[in-house]
């Protein structure tokens, strides 16, 4: 992992990048007394952001010597655990673990969708977070696409827990008639908090636009509440030339604005961040609910025509087909 520069891409795999995998620890609130499940672990990034944010706060708490100790030995033996369906990733993930000092391995090499909901329940996670496999989903598979994995991740989690996971934005679109019932489905026994939608070269070089959905577990999703809705596709990270995605300066101040409005300290204008109720067959996409009615310039609109072409792409390339498929033109 060291030797290939730490994207794992040298290995035939895709990482969640790291500066994603804190964001989803400040997205989820952790506390020290958190367990946290992976159920598509990967190489184990989610865990180890999260084991070091869970230390990192017992290390700073007003505690005994002892008692932090303790409590850091805990969070690593019980209160992580990760589930992989490839032995050569577990293997990774594994190793990954043991080699940061998590003390024991809870990962297992296991098809996460053959596992009862009922059965990860009693691990007592009460934080999920997830990169599912993409586009793997059809109509004869429909229990392969990333809502299949959310909805089994969100009725895998205790009650109240929070259910945090990064997709494709074409599959909050509910395009296929299976992801609309799947959203539904979702909306029926969980809550959605909001979506995030985030830089289109996050997972630079692989051409996926994805965002972040933000789920509460077990708690019907009423009818009046506000979901938020961000556009962070400006977060501050950018591609330079050989180089690949870069962290400027500007990148941990943008952060830190997402997060301020996230928690409701601040205020946002509506072209960042959308309040708005919501229905299964809506896109879940802060571009669906927002309004600009400001005259665009040249350059945005030519932005904006590129940003088109780009999604109707990546919604091709994910078979999802058309987004106005079957309506007749004006």
């Amino acid at each position: 992992m060291s030797y290939s520069g730490g994207d794992g891409q040298t290995l035939g795999i895709v990482l969640t990048p790291k500066h994603i995998t804190d964001l989803f620890c400040k997205l989820a609130d952790l506390k020290d007394d958190d367990i946290v499940l992976d159920p598509c672990c990967g190489t184990g990034g989610f865990l180890i952001s999260a084991m070091h944010e869970m230390v990192q706060k017992i290390k700073e708490s007003n505690i005994g010597e002892n008692s932090k100790q303790n409590k850091i030995k805990n969070i690593k033996q019980k209160q992580l655990h990760g589930i992989e369906l490839q032995p050569y990733m577990f293997t990774i993930a594994t190793t990954n673990m043991i080699l940061r000092g998590d003390g024991k391995s809870n990962i297992i090499n296991e098809n996460f969708l053959s596992q009862e909901s009922g059965t990860l329940q009693l691990k007592q996670a009460n934080v999920g977070m997830m990169n599912p496999p993409y586009s793997q989903g059809s109509s004869q598979n429909s229990n392969l696409y990333e809502l299949s994995f959310a909805k089994h991740l969100l009725d895998s989690l205790v009650e109240d827990g929070k259910g945090i996971i990064i997709v494709p934005q074409s599959c909050m679109t509910g395009k296929t008639e299976e992801e609309a019932s799947l959203k539904e489905k979702i909306l029926e026994k969980h809550t959605l908090e909001g979506v995030i939608t985030l830089n289109k070269d996050t997972f630079y070089g692989v051409g996926t636009l994805p965002c972040i959905a933000v789920f509460t577990a077990h708690q019907p999703h009423p009818e009046d509440k506000l979901v938020k809705f961000i556009n962070f596709e400006d977060d501050g990270y950018k591609v330079f030339p050989h180089i690949g995605l870069v962290e400027t300066e500007s990148a941990i101040d943008k952060k830190e604005h997402l997060l301020d409005v996230w928690f409701d300290r601040i205020d946002a204008e509506s072209k960042f961040c959308v309040k708005s109720t919501v229905k299964p067959d809506d896109e879940w996409l802060h571009s669906f609910y927002y309004f600009n009615d400001e005259i665009p310039t040249k350059e945005e609109f030519d932005k904006t025509v590129a940003d088109y072409i780009t999604f109707m792409v990546n919604m091709m390339s994910h078979n999802r087909g058309h987004l106005f498929e079957g309506e007749e033109n004006e």
